[in-house]
């Protein structure tokens, strides 16, 4: 089994997935939107009216949850793709991503996703570079203005996206922070091609060594 990962950290709206497929077709490596994945149990909580904040209770949910990513968004067999960024999880994931049970069970999984495919795994998310995958083949830390990254969220909007920012960047888990050794790179107004591109050149020289 591969353990080749390209780490990617940032922002909301920071470029992470935005305009590309949930792939790496410049590697052909697999690619795991952790996001998604704590969307996918805050979708769950509020189907069952479940409270986000009951620690416990959503430490249990999550880890008897069946998700999957790809092709599309799925949680217990229920296609969620639609649903995941709807005002309704917009306003509680980051309360059910800072929950300590909830990223325990995630993590996990993460990991286990990743050591189960013979080609290398690109992983995004906010500590990726940091707790997920602290040995990861390339790290990267992908930021933007606030303007570019409110643009490309549409109707999430500014303040949602900075509401976002500070909790993930504050919240005592696995809070939201660049790695030191990370690669940061500035998308505001780049295309995806590009900075794909750059994270590829980055990588090919680090294996080439």
């Amino acid at each position: 089994m591969s353990s080749e990962v390209i780490a990617i950290d940032g922002p909301a709206g920071s470029g992470k997935i935005y305009g590309r497929a949930r792939r790496c077709p410049a590697l052909g490596w697999t690619f795991l939107d952790t996001g998604a994945m704590y969307r996918a149990v805050t979708c769950e909580a509020l189907s069952r009216g479940v409270d986000v904040a009951d620690e416990e209770a959503m430490g249990d949910l999550a880890a008897s949850a069946t998700i999957t990513t790809l092709p599309r968004v799925s949680v217990n067999g229920r296609d969620v793709e639609d649903e995941i960024r709807s005002e309704p999880v917009n306003a509680a994931v980051s309360i059910v991503a800072a929950n300590p049970l909830v990223r325990q069970s995630m993590v996990a999984r993460q990991r286990e996703i990743a050591a189960a495919h013979d080609t290398g795994t690109v992983v995004e998310g906010r500590d990726i570079t940091t707790v997920v995958f602290p040995n990861a083949t390339l790290k990267v830390f992908l930021t933007a203005s606030l303007e570019e990254r409110s643009r490309r969220r549409g109707d999430e909007g500014g303040a949602s996206v900075e509401r976002r920012d500070h909790a993930d960047s504050t919240r005592e888990t696995s809070p939201l922070r660049q790695a030191p050794d990370a690669l940061v790179l500035d998308t505001t107004g780049r295309l995806v091609e590009d900075v794909v591109e750059e994270i590829v050149a980055c990588l090919k020289s680090i294996t080439s060594n």
